[in-house]
């Protein structure tokens, strides 16, 4: 499958028959400042039909390191963040997981993502074969506080993966107020 643009999909199911156990790896270098460092924090959030988290307990991050019933977890290091996605055991009622890395405004002060590099978005297999990989453009970034980098979604009885690369400037609120979620 190869390499993605903004906005472009990928089959996974549909192209690797038997795949239900699958790795989301992102990654990220950090330019040295003199300043605050920005730090930034990876959130999956588990999305109704209508684009909304199912419930606060749907969001797996540093503090909830695996959604209800275990399909999405926290897990390896082969990235700088690993989250490990059991398919066969993501609940009915979740459409897509979006995969969000957004800047801790509680640590060092108010940070963007001006200061970050290269980052991106792999789906591998449980044994680490990259099936699919995004490099988010590098773009301006001074005001960007949280990022779309992609999302695992279903498409009829298969999952797919879009590419997003979108930036917020409202940071962590303004994702929890698209996504539905309390903060």
């Amino acid at each position: 499958m190869g390499k993605l643009v903004a906005g472009a999909n990928a089959a996974l199911t549909a192209e690797n028959p038997g795949l239900t156990r699958i790795l989301v790896g992102l990654g990220w270098q950090s330019i040295p400042s003199r300043g605050p460092q920005s730090e930034l924090v990876p959130l999956a959030i588990m999305c109704d039909a209508g684009g909304r988290a199912i419930s606060n307990d749907h969001l797996v991050f540093f503090n909830q390191i695996a959604s209800p019933e275990g399909s999405v977890a926290f897990a390896g290091t082969e990235d700088q963040e690993q989250i490990d996605v059991d398919l066969s055991l993501v609940p009915d009622s979740v459409a897509k997981i979006t995969f969000i890395v957004y800047v801790d405004p509680d640590l060092r002060g108010p940070g963007t993502f001006s200061s970050i590099r290269s980052q991106y978005i792999r789906v591998a297999t449980a044994h680490n074969q990259e099936l699919v990989r995004f490099d988010i453009p590098q773009s301006p970034q001074d005001n960007i506080t949280a990022m779309m980098f992609g999302e695992l979604y279903r498409h009829r009885e298969d999952w797919k993966f879009r590419a997003l690369g979108q930036g917020y400037t409202t940071g962590l609120r303004g994702v929890a107020a698209d996504f539905r979620f309390d903060i």
